[in-house]
């Protein structure tokens, strides 16, 4: 199999190392690998802000990035749910529109590609340390991702995962709401760091390093004993 990847601006500037294990992850599965350097930023951030325009045109300039009917494959469930949800309000009856519906029912997060595509949930990794895991709003409620990510961590040898109280409600990031609403935001990190601490755990996984990265925040202000970690880099250890 042939895949294209997409690797989304955040983690190309801040955790490139995310995207170099994914890559490592799939070569494992006999995937082939393809990255169209050209690529950007899908709009996500322009369209949540109001910007509807800019988000047209980098959503158009994306269409042209990735134009073959292959799979697309990323490390965000927060970008491929925003392409796979309202990619249609921006391109509905243009002359993207095929375009369009051809990148929607191709376009994957990687857990979902590994689990639901490839038949995969184990992948010889070793990570021996206890783990919390954080659902991402945009995972749960855009994606729809179901417990995928738990399958591939109950394989990994040495970890052991431990749930957090309510794992399923947001840390406050919501890409620009961290910025408009900073007192809100900060609380709800609070509370998700604090949850996670209660477990007892080390590390809190997630398949969204936006959320991870307005956790590590928190816990970097403070000093607190825990660390941040995206699903791939977790899967890509020890081998």
């Amino acid at each position: 199999m042939t895949i294209d990847i997409f690797i989304p601006c955040f983690i190309d500037q801040i955790y490139p190392e995310t995207g170099m294990n994914m890559v490592k992850i799939l070569e494992k599965c006999n995937v082939e690998v393809h990255y169209n350097d050209n690529q950007t930023c899908c709009g996500q951030m322009a369209f949540n802000s109001g910007f509807w325009d800019e988000a047209k045109e980098l959503g158009a300039k994306f269409l042209k990035d990735f134009p073959n009917n292959r799979p697309v494959v990323s490390p965000s469930a927060s970008c491929v749910g925003y392409i796979k949800n309202h990619y249609d309000k921006l391109f509905f009856n243009t002359a993207y529109h095929l375009e369009y519906k051809r990148l929607q029912k191709n376009i994957y997060e990687f857990t979902d590609f590994l689990v639901n595509t490839l038949k995969v949930t184990d992948l010889g990794a070793t990570f021996e340390h206890t783990v919390t895991y954080h659902d991402s709003c945009a995972a749960l409620r855009e994606y729809k991702l179901g417990n995928e990510p738990r399958k591939l961590l109950e394989n990994v040898k040495g970890l052991k995962l431990i749930e957090m109280k309510d794992t399923d409600v947001c840390c406050g990031f919501g890409g620009t709401f961290a910025v408009k609403h900073e007192a809100i935001s900060t609380a709800m990190a609070e509370q998700k760091v604090h949850n996670a601490l209660d477990t007892g755990a080390e590390y809190i996984i997630s398949t969204d390093s936006s959320c991870l990265m307005h956790q590590e925040g928190y816990i970097r202000k403070y000093k607190l004993p825990l660390k941040v970690m995206h699903i791939a880099d977790v899967l890509a250890s020890g081998w």
